[in-house]
């Protein structure tokens, strides 16, 4: 999708490319040689990340132009999610109802529109209605209405039938199964429409500030880096741009969002963040066994008590039989052994499920980070030049295991308060870059806030001795009688990294062997989500201390990285030498979920961005 707009910004790009080529037929040959200042390291090199690694600190860099070229915009929106989008399509919305000018511009890391979008996903359409309220009319792709609504306790071999009853977050009446993906991207047709200029295939790589410290804008990443960091012959730096505002919605643990909580100390006054990782296939099955609009819900096995979780599998309307599985696990768990990704295969073995899939093909696999945290975990949402949207901050209603609606009407109003202040020349900002306090001030008024404060205690209820028991009996008591209105808050456990135990002082989990049929190994599995990433790019997935995977991970969690990411991207290997271990990063496997940046116990690992366009190409996840 490229707007009318998008000339001149990729004639910038295309100008600072060729002014980098004629500046690099100058470099003095020792430039590109590989000079590294710490290559006598007792530990293999992993990270080679220029934000590990600066590059006025090696040699290769020298003499390399570095100037980016800079474009204004009004509001700056990084991420093209439901949050993004929304916050879009109502900016312009505004903006063509009263005549006024407001260059709105939107970058998006992921190749198309859409393709990095994954969700299990059962839409509520209440901020959709708000936002195009001819929805139908124009096409939006909501195919399946839920027809029936189940929810059921596993054991290893029987379903146990839990009723929902009226008014409990998990009954689903008047809602739709979606691909998400297919959703999004109509959201971009309709922002493009409205005149938003978009830019997808360009990473947000780092927030820039104004000299009185408030955010000015985005650069985006730098292109044509080696694996070693040295610069190719075709390396380009990135674009800048600036904004009166900069909205930040880039999804669950947003990279720049990690930043923004430090320089402005944005989660002084709440708890933890928590999370969970959500592994979803698609399949198409057998006619006789589709049941269109279905939602089945369930908690229990193949989780202990102990591990908070649960699954879906929804019968989608699309043309043909089709369904969406999947598992959601708490990152909270201790257990090091444990592997979210062979839980899944295991649970689709499971006589209520495998019957549904028997003959059927896998057609997608994906998986995410979820924010788990809710009322308790939300951060400050606004500072000087900018504000936190959707997933990035953690609107998730945990129990109704949704976020797509919360996260559109965030969008909606900061767009709406956004609006009225650069457009106010009575209203002036005390700094640089404009702020908006009056976003979160709305958003405390709006239904949002009522709906996440309701359920607030739901998701840390599980914390107790009888797990995910005591969970529903908090749920199906308290929050029934209270209806969220209880007077206490109930905290978080803490951080999820901190929560693994030592390998010692647990017990390995046997897995069964994948069978090709049901269940499918890891690999075949990543085949599926269409990863790809540039090879020769230094890997995105850093380490702050290369020494810290082997000599801790490995030795006292035995290397949990490798199970919890669902991905394969971490292998421990022999050395070289065949004395000892080392981590492998296969950064090139990615899917971008960011569980790694979540769960690793020595929080060793940042993920940052990838060149753009890199990454996942989901099709309707």
């Amino acid at each position: 999708m490229f707007p009318a707009g998008r000339g001149s910004l990729q004639a910038r790009w295309c100008v600072q490319a060729l002014k980098t080529l004629q500046n690099r037929s100058h470099l003095p040959p020792q430039v590109n040689a590989v000079r590294w200042s710490s290559s006598d390291a007792p530990v293999p090199r992993i990270t080679t990340h220029y934000t590990v690694h600066p590059r006025d600190k090696d040699l290769r860099w020298e003499g390399v132009e570095m100037e980016r070229f800079a474009d204004e915009a009004d509001v700056v929106i990084v991420g093209g999610g439901p949050a993004g989008l929304s916050a879009a399509i109502r900016l312009k919305q505004l903006a063509n109802a009263q005549e006024k000018e407001l260059r709105v511009c939107l970058v998006e890391k992921a190749s198309q529109i859409g393709a990095h979008t994954l969700s299990g996903a059962c839409l509520e359409p209440s901020a959709l209605n708000e936002l195009i309220p001819d929805w139908k009319e124009k096409g939006a792709p909501l195919n399946t209405p839920v027809t029936e609504d189940r929810f059921a306790i596993l054991t290893e071999k029987y379903r146990i039938p839990v009723p929902i009853l009226p008014g409990l977050p998990m009954n689903n009446h008047g809602n739709y199964i979606v691909r998400l993906g297919h959703f999004v991207r109509w959201l971009g047709e309709q922002a493009e429409e409205l005149g938003v200029e978009m830019y997808p295939g360009y990473a947000a790589s780092e927030v820039l500030f104004h000299e009185d410290g408030s955010v000015k804008g985005i650069a985006t990443n730098d292109v044509g880096i080696a694996k070693d960091g040295s610069p190719k012959d075709v390396f380009e730096r990135g674009m800048e741009l600036h904004a009166k505002v900069t909205i930040f919605g880039e999804g669950c643990h947003g990279h720049l969002a990690k930043q923004l909580y430090k320089h402005f100390n944005l989660r002084e006054n709440c708890q933890p963040q928590t999370y969970a990782i959500g592994l979803k296939e698609l399949w198409v099955i057998d006619e006789k066994k589709w049941k269109p609009g279905r939602v089945d819900h369930s908690v229990g096995w193949p989780l202990n008590r102990n591990t908070y979780g649960g699954s879906f599998l929804y019968h989608l309307n699309e043309g043909e039989p089709m369904v969406a599985l999947g598992l959601v696990v708490g990152l909270d768990y201790s257990n090091p052994y444990l592997s979210p990704f062979r839980e899944f295969q295991r649970w689709k073995h499971h006589p209520s499920v495998a019957p549904t899939l028997e003959g059927g093909s896998r057609i997608a696999y994906g998986a995410r980070a979820l924010n788990e945290g809710g009322f308790q975990s939300l951060p400050k949402l606004t500072f000087p030049g900018g504000l936190l949207i959707g997933c990035s901050p953690g609107f998730m209603n945990v129990p109704k295991i949704k976020g797509t609606h919360t996260a559109m009407k965030s969008g909606m109003l900061a767009a709406e308060a956004i609006f009225a202040k650069v457009t106010d020349e009575s209203l002036q900002s005390e700094t640089a870059g404009v702020h908006v306090p009056e976003y979160e001030q709305s958003l405390k008024k709006s239904w949002i806030w009522k709906e996440l404060y309701a359920v607030r205690n739901i998701r840390p209820s599980f914390h107790n001795y009888f797990g995910l028991y005591g969970g529903m009996f908090y749920t199906g008591v308290f929050y029934w009688i209270f209806r969220g209105k209880e007077p206490w808050t109930l905290k978080h456990s803490g951080k999820d990294a901190d929560q693994l135990k030592p390998a010692k002082d647990c017990t390995p989990i046997e897995y069964p062997k994948p069978d090709g049929k049901i269940s499918f190994d890891l690999l075949s599995s990543v085949a599926l989500s269409g990863t790809n990433h540039e090879g020769d790019q230094p890997p995105h997935l850093t380490l702050m201390d290369d020494s810290i995977p082997v000599a801790k991970n490995l030795a006292i969690y035995d290397g949990p990285e490798q199970r919890f990411c669902p991905a394969g991207v971490y292998e421990y290997v022999p050395l070289e030498t065949g004395e000892g271990m080392r981590l492998q990063i296969n950064a090139q496997n990615c899917v971008h979920c960011k569980t790694c940046d979540i769960k690793d116990p020595s929080q060793n690992i940042n993920w940052v961005v990838p060149e753009g366009s890199g990454g996942p190409a989901y099709n309707g996840m």
